[in-house]
């Protein structure tokens, strides 16, 4: 079974946009996955197609309207062709718990995923209760719309879906995965502007290369991330 994504954007034009080529285009291609957009405009309210409406409140700006909102999740849910729909509801937003890549691992292991792209000012708060909408942020800054954020979210969960990267060890020694940055890589030529490949790598020894790149993963963590140095010092990585 493919894992399953449905999109609810007011642009459904942007997809799948960068997700329709290199290795999400060919999974996608290959049925590894599928993408359903459905625009939210199609649920708007009268001759306009409203989807949004003023802050309760007063404030700058507009708010997605719960109803419209609402009757787009329910079309996504009723899409799929099994009749008890899994997968995990988000909303693309920036006051969402941080997208790390033990999350994106927990929804490539799944069936799918029906993302909410989030416009305006903001979403109701009653149709995320009332759909159980999980907030997935993709960073500490705002962006002007949810679907780069859920382009993202895509991206780093399909390459982990089995069949989509050649080499499966690949995603399994990348940044996160442990708990700490990736080691630094080079390759030929040999000497570059009077910089040379560090004699280890080039030695045969593979007990030793492992080692010397846990090392460098290790430095690079503490000097770039001392956050996530700190977890796993802690034993928080995986």
């Amino acid at each position: 079974m493919s894992f399953a994504a449905s999109v609810i954007t007011l642009y459904p034009e942007m997809f799948p946009g960068p997700l329709g080529i290199s290795l999400a285009g060919k999974a996608l291609d290959d049925g590894i996955w599928s993408l359903d957009t459905i625009a939210l405009r199609e649920f708007g309210i009268g001759k306009h197609r409203a989807v949004d409406d003023t802050p309760a409140g007063g404030g700058a700006g507009m708010v997605l309207r719960a109803d419209v909102l609402a009757n787009a999740i329910d079309r996504a849910i009723d899409s799929v062709s099994d009749i008890n729909d899994q997968r995990p509801r988000l909303l693309m937003s920036p006051r969402g718990r941080v997208l790390d890549q033990a999350y994106v691992r927990e929804l490539a292991e799944g069936p799918g995923a029906v993302i909410v792209c989030g416009r305006f000012e903001g979403v109701d708060e009653r149709v995320i209760e009332a759909r159980q909408l999980i907030e997935v942020s993709v960073g500490d800054y705002v962006l002007s719309g949810g679907e780069i954020a859920a382009m993202a979210l895509l991206d780093a969960v399909v390459r982990l879906l089995p069949g989509v990267m050649g080499n499966a060890e690949s995603g399994e020694q990348e940044s996160f995965e442990e708990g700490l940055l990736e080691h630094p890589h080079y390759t030929r030529p040999q000497i570059f502007e009077g910089r040379e490949i560090p004699d280890v790598l080039t030695s045969g020894d593979h007990g030793k290369v492992e080692q010397w790149r846990r090392e460098q993963a290790e430095k690079l963590t503490r000097e770039r991330r001392p956050d996530l140095a700190a977890k796993a010092d802690k034993g928080g990585a995986r």
